[in-house]
This record gives structure tokens, sequence and C-alpha cells, in this order.
């Protein structure tokens, strides 16, 4: 419910703040004196596209705030919440429009796109004059409007998640044949491929494995070589300790002769242990070196077909068996896919036909809620004097391409204003007066349908009076129960069905014209309805008409 509206600088309107109560309210005064000023300023706090020319003149900028207070389920805390805006208490949009045709917007003084806060406003305040082209005019929002009226909340939600499912189905289809189609063109390569790696065997890790030993073997290879020719200079029939045996065999002979040589003989002794220990250590790292050259062979062997198989398949040796694994799984998959596909599309088969089912459930009961829409329409409309006229839900079956969540109907409000006259859409058929009646008849049908909590009706008694006007003026204080209403109007029945009234006029000081408005007591409602029925000159017949209309 829209609870306050301040606008500064808006045309011929310096500063207003403007309080709003809940049901009907009527928005009344001569002609010309600003009425639709005031709903542009609304329309631009709702996103509606900003004109330069509604700035005051010398002002720099307009600025409107419109302030709602909306229930925790409301739609247009959704919105707040996916935009990431503050979702507590009062809903405040705002409004700036430079003179130079810049504008700025804001929600809840967070700075927001206009096209943002234009979503919000449709949310929140629906408007319906003699030239609308929207809300209860625009066909997309027909069926939505139906399906409401008609209570088909169940089916609607059946219908979309199997259509949903439908989608899904044919969506894993698609992708299992194209998987099964590219497969098949590679097949004899994929085959060839994990035979090859079978063969080989790769196994994770292998690669670093022979690496590590082959090149311990080289080095061993390398040692054993050096080894042999120490050996042979230590042990060898020339080498060192068979002539340091020699040494001491003759000093052994001469010892005995001569004390003086026991010292070398026993030094001679220590060398001999000593270089014996050598050759032990020497015989132990060979043998520890020792290598198999077939097996080194094997081991090369083994790493260039590691190699050449990385190589072939652009992966690292290591990824192998990795590589392996998913080649084998694609074959298998390959084989189960080929069968695979029968089975997907058994479940695309069986998805459809539970999404036709669905759709025709709802197809039916949509047939069901336009008749009763048609009925509760055209009770409405004989007595807004629209008696020639029929209006009727043109419910159409679409083809398989214009399926969708929200079924296989196409659904649209159709009337017809003469008798024998084709039906047609709304915008295309009705003239302008008997639009903004076909609209309130909808609106009164359709009482209980739509989010927005605030309704702005513009001129919708124009061109008619009396019991026509005294129906409206009816209709639409019905239709303010448990809602907001506003009204533009220039008929006194439709404004003293109002709950609250407003004058709107202009005055004059010197050179400059202001724009007012102003909430009206009993006694202020009572001359305002009879200068609205008796014209600038306000009788005392009108002042006791303007009674009885008020009682």
């Amino acid at each position: 419910m829209l609870t306050a509206l301040d606008i500064r600088e808006v045309v011929l309107i310096e500063a207003l703040l403007l309080e709003f109560s809940p049901g009907l309210s009527a928005l009344t005064g001569e002609t010309g004196a600003g009425k639709s000023i005031l709903l542009d300023a609304l329309g631009l706090a709702l996103g509606a596209r900003g004109d330069a020319g509604l700035v005051r003149h010398g002002a720099a900028a307009a600025s409107v705030t419109a302030s709602f207070d909306v229930p925790a389920d409301h739609p247009s805390r959704a919105l707040l919440v996916e935009n990431g805006l503050e979702n507590d208490g009062e809903l405040i949009l705002r409004r700036q429009l430079k003179a130079d045709g810049g504008s700025r917007a804001w929600v809840n003084d967070q700075p927001v796109s206009a096209t943002l806060l234009r979503d919000l406003g449709a949310t929140l305040v629906e408007v319906h004059g003699q030239h609308d082209d929207r809300g209860l005019l625009q066909p997309r929002g027909h069926m939505k409007l139906l399906d409401s009226f008609g209570g088909l909340g169940a089916q609607v939600a059946a219908t979309a998640v199997a259509h949903a499912t439908w989608r899904d189905a044919v969506a894993a289809y698609d992708a299992l044949v194209a998987q099964v189609e590219a497969d098949a063109r590679d097949r004899d390569w994929l085959d060839h491929a994990v035979a090859e790696l079978q063969a080989l065997a790769p196994e994770a890790g292998e690669d670093e494995t022979l690496a590590t030993e082959r090149t311990a073997m080289q080095q061993g290879a390398r040692l054993a070589d050096d080894l042999n020719t120490i050996n042979d200079l230590l042990d060898g029939s020339d080498g060192g300790l068979a002539k340091l045996r020699q040494v001491a065999r003759r000093l052994e002979r001469l010892a005995p002769e001569r004390s003086e040589l026991a010292d070398a003989l026993a030094a001679i002794d220590r060398a001999l242990n000593e270089a014996g220990e050598a050759e032990d250590a020497l015989a132990a790292a060979a043998r520890a070196m020792a290598f198999d050259p077939a097996r080194l062979d094997s081991v090369e062997t083994r790493l260039f077909e590691l190699r050449a198989m990385a190589r072939k398949h652009r992966v690292a040796a290591d990824a192998l068996p990795e590589l392996a694994n998913e080649l084998a799984a694609r074959a298998a998959a390959l084989q189960a896919g080929e069968a695979g596909v029968a089975g997907a599309a058994k479940a695309v088969k069986a998805a459809r036909s539970a999404f036709e089912a669905a759709a025709a459930e709802l197809s039916a009961a949509r047939a069901a809620a336009a008749k009763r829409l048609d009925v509760a329409v055209a009770g409405e409309l004989a007595p807004l004097k629209l008696d020639a006229a029929r209006f009727r839900v043109a419910l159409a079956a679409l083809p398989e391409s214009g399926w969708s969540a929200a079924g296989a109907d196409k659904v649209e409000f159709e009337v017809s204003t003469n008798p024998g006259a084709p039906f047609g859409p709304l915008l295309k058929i009705a003239s302008g007066g008997e639009l903004s009646r076909f609209v309130l008849a909808l609106k009164v049908a359709l009482a209980e349908t739509g989010s927005a909590g605030t309704i702005i009706f513009d001129e919708i008694d124009r061109g008619v009076g009396g019991a026509v006007a005294s129906a409206i003026g009816e209709r639409l204080a019905r239709l303010a129960v448990g809602t907001q209403l506003l009204v533009v109007t220039h008929s006194p029945q439709v404004a003293a069905r109002s709950a609250h009234q407003w004058r709107i006029a202009k005055s004059s000081a010197g050179t400059v014209t202001r724009t007012g408005i102003t909430l009206l007591d009993a006694d202020e409602r009572r001359e305002e309805i009879a200068r609205m029925l008796s014209g600038a000159q306000v009788t005392d017949e009108a002042r006791a008409q303007a009674t009885r209309l008020l009682a």
C-alpha cells in the first residue's frame, strides 16, 4: 500500500507531501488543475521514463519519493533479496530528475537502476487509464490472471515439473547420442589404443623407478672398470701387494742376522695386513656394484617403450596408467551407450507423455475457469453501460514448438463491443471510455488476483454519468475493500463513494502558478461534490444533492 508521496519541484508543484490510507480515495478538481501531474510524479518514482519537462521551471532538479507498506511475502521483497537490497520495514522508492534530463534512482536510500525501480513499481502499483497499455491489457499476463482466478496453482506447478522433467530427459538423450556418435567415429582408433595400452600395461610410478635403476646400473658399470684397474695394481702379479710380500720374505731371511731390521719387518707386516683389508673392502664393493647387463638392457627397452607411448598420446609417461583406464572406460561407455540410447529414448517418450497428460489436465481446468470468468465479467458489463458488449477468454492449443512450462495453451482476453462484431484484443477493439470500463469489470471479476496493493484508475468515468457513474463508483468501492484504490474522477457519484477525497487546485501569486492538493473533511467534501454537480456556481440544490450522494 502507498503510504506517502513526497513531490518536489515537479512542473507546478514546488513541495507537496501526501499521506494515503487504505480503501478508496478520490482525486478531484477542475480540468487543468494538475491531476495528471500527480500521476506523472508517482510514475516517475515507479520507474517511468523521465522527461526533463517535468522539472519545475527554474529548478535544477525534481524529485519524488514514494513510501510503501508491504507484507513480508510480497513479490517486491523477493526482488529486493535478489538484488542484495535492504529488505526490512518500509519500502521507499526515490527518483531524481535533473533539468538536463539525467536521472538517478534509490530504493531504501541505496542507489539502483531505473529498470529495477520499474520492476519493483510493477509489483506495487497498477495504473489503469484510457490509454493504458499495461497490466490487464497485455496478453502475456492473461494466462497468469486466468490461472489465479481459477485457483489452478497445483495444476500449473505439476505441469511445470513435468515440462522440466521432459526437458532434462531430452537433454540427457541428446548428450548421450552426441557422445556415442563422437566415440563411434573414433571406434577403430579407440580399440587399437586400448589394446596397445593393455599390452604395455604401464604401472603408476614405473617410469621414475626404472630411470633410477638404470642410472644406478650405468654408474656401477663405470665404477667396475675402475675397480678392476685398482685390483690389478694392488693384487696383480706385478701389483703392490705382491712386491710387499717379496720384501717381507727377504727381510725375514735377513732379520735374524741383523737386529736393526726387525722394526722394518714389523712395519712391512702391518702394511701387508692393511693392504689385505683394503683388498677385502674392494672385493665387497665390487660385489655390491655388480649388475646384470641383460637387466640393464631390459630396463632401457622398457623405458623406451613407455616414453614412446607417452609421446604418441602426448602425455607424461607417468600419466599412461590413468590414460589406459580412461580409454578403457570410454570403450566400455561406447558399448553401454549404444545400448543406453534406446533406454534414453524411452525415458524421453515417457516424460513427454507425462507432460502432455499434465498439460491436458491444465487445459481442461483453464477451459472451465474461462467459462466462469466469462460469466463473471458479463455480469459486470450491463451496469457499466456496456450492454451490447461481450467478453470471452480465448483459449487455443499451441503447436509443440510453443509448449512451455506454462503448458500448451494460448490465453487472451477478447471483447466484442457491438452485436455481430467479431471478437478481438481489448486494446484494438474497445474505445477509450469502453476500455476503462472493461478494465474495471475485469478487475472486479478478478478481485482476488494480482499482487499490487495499490490500484489507480485515471478518469475511468469519462463520458458517462447518472446510473452508469453510480455503478462505477459502487464497483470501485467494492474493489477497494482490503486494498488501496486511487481514482482520478470528474464524477460526483464516484467521488461520493470514496472513503477519502482529495481536491487538486491551482493557485497563483503574481507570475507564479502552483498546484496544491488538500485532504477534504466532511463539509469540504460536500462542497466539492456540489461543485462537481453544478459547476462554477454552487447552489443550495447542488449541496443538497451532494449530501444525498454522500449518504
